[in-house]
């Protein structure tokens, strides 16, 4: 039998795409065998076991194996950062990979390796074992752009870009970038995070292909620019496989969700929904200024809150934390006086269900770029307010580029007034921008579909890499 294996990092995002990806490539070639290397992560990016068990009773052809825990070197201080640490135990995981590699080997023919952006260090395993290696990029085609010219602004800068300040970044195929809207971790340059992008910066263009969970008409500039060689200066560019939008169709709560029945209540596109992903923090007063804002605005809305974080300036979950009080952490007498045209929910959501539902006409969101492909496939306008990690350059893509998104714009320290809450939740759900932007994101929504039919752009780009196992 011919297999595939998936190598994704340790976020549950990270692997849902993957399995995502999986599923799709099942639907047209079922007789292959698709194993996930499992790495366990180096710290609490969620409980995966119950998503893992569920794809496993739906997809028997789908295998997951756990590989052991990557032990650092003695002489290696635990790195504080998480995107270090997940790095690192990545890199000392080598030798795990080469092992279940052979193991699957024994039988199945393995047609390839596809590995998570952070898993570079994996290429290597790959080429001594002669199995052709594709990154499975997820998110937009622009941040890969990005990525690929990524090598090139290092070559031509010799100070970190978060001093360069007010001097843009002309990357090919996307709007000028201010480095204060660079992904965080190439910020500052004498970072050990820093190196480590860079050195998968350089390692992406080497492998047989990089599949992209993207589709033409989403983002064409970036394609294009990528496609034509623009932005890898250094050597070829890799084939391109654009085989989006990929992302879970439904969402396993168990049950009806109070939201979804607060939802049917609610006047069509009427309702603008916050959620900010499983990771995204906001302080008490940062959720007091939202809470204030949307109340002024006069607007219905669906609020996912999470537990405050445990340390000040601290934007991304990496523990658990106990259950909230929301009377203790909004304002007083917010939801009484809210209660006729608000819901606000804890901790989590059905997002994919919540924006297809038809009382749902705006969603702000983190910009996740699972996030933002799955409002594009509802058919649902954006207000983009990025946390972390990729999502500033997202903001640039989807303002700027897509014109699927209004724009949060924060002060300098990147607090929120409620003032610009008010407006921006105001401007989405009634304006003439607003509706503008609602029209380009329900073409995008058709557009989208188009992509996944037969004869569309990402069914034929999955078919040319199928082709390309082949030929391997």
């Amino acid at each position: 039998m011919e297999a595939i294996v998936f190598y994704p990092s340790p976020p549950i995002g990270h692997l849902i795409s993957m399995v995502e990806l999986g599923k799709l490539i099942l639907t047209l070639q079922p007789s292959l065998s698709i194993h996930i290397l499992i790495t366990p992560p180096p710290y609490n990016a969620g409980d995966t076991a119950p998503y893992i068990a569920q794809v496993s009773a739906a997809f028997p052809s789908i295998t997951f194996h756990h590989l052991p825990t990557a032990a650092l070197p003695p002489s290696t201080t635990p790195p504080t950062h998480h995107e270090i640490l997940t790095f690192e135990v990545l890199r000392f995981n080598n030798p795990n990979v080469h092992h279940a590699l052979l193991s699957i080997s024994k039988n199945y023919t393995v047609l390839g390796l596809i590995m998570d952006f952070f898993c570079f260090h994996a290429l290597s395993v790959a080429t001594d074992l002669n199995i052709p290696a594709y990154f499975f990029f997820t998110s937009g085609a622009g941040c890969l752009a990005l990525f690929l010219y990524f090598t090139t602004l290092h070559e031509n800068t010799t100070t970190s870009f978060k001093d360069i300040k007010t001097t843009p970044f002309d990357v090919p195929g996307t709007p000028p970038v201010l480095p204060t809207d660079m992904p965080k971790p190439l910020l500052e340059r004498d970072d050990k995070v820093y190196e480590y992008f860079l050195e998968g910066s350089y390692q992406m263009p080497k492998s047989a292909g990089i599949i992209v969970n993207t589709f033409d008409f989403l983002e064409p500039r970036p394609l294009k620019a990528i496609t034509d060689g623009l932005c890898v200066l250094n050597g070829p560019t890799p084939p391109i496989y654009c085989v989006g939008p990929l992302f879970v169709a439904k969402d396993d709560g168990g049950g009806v969700s109070e939201c979804l029945t607060w939802l049917d209540s609610q006047p069509s596109r009427s309702v603008v929904f916050l959620c900010f992903g499983s990771l995204g923090l906001f302080s008490v007063d940062q959720l007091e200024e939202i809470a204030t804002g949307l109340e002024r605005s006069g607007q219905r809305f669906l609020w996912v809150v999470r537990n405050p974080p445990g340390r000040e300036n601290q934007s991304v979950a990496i523990s658990e934390r106990p259950d909230l009080d929301l009377d203790s952490i909004l304002p007083k007498g917010f939801l009484d006086r809210t209660k006729e045209r608000g819901l606000v929910v804890k901790t989590w959501a059905p997002q994919v269900e919540v924006l297809n539902h038809d009382s749902v006409g705006g969603f702000v969101t983190h910009c996740g770029w699972n996030s933002v492909l799955e409002a594009v496939c509802a058919g649902v306008p954006m207000v983009a307010w990025p946390l972390y990690a990729e999502q500033r350059f997202n903001r640039v893509m989807m303002v700027e580029e897509i014109k699927i998104a209004l724009p949060m714009v924060e002060s300098e320290n990147g607090f929120m007034s409620s003032t610009e809450v008010e407006k921006r939740v105001r401007e989405l759900m009634d304006s003439e921008e607003g509706g503008s932007i609602r029209k380009i994101t329900v073409a995008m929504k058709n557009e989208a579909k188009a992509a996944l039919r037969e004869g569309g752009s990402s069914r034929v780009a999955l078919t040319e890499l199928f082709m390309s196992w082949n030929r391997t």
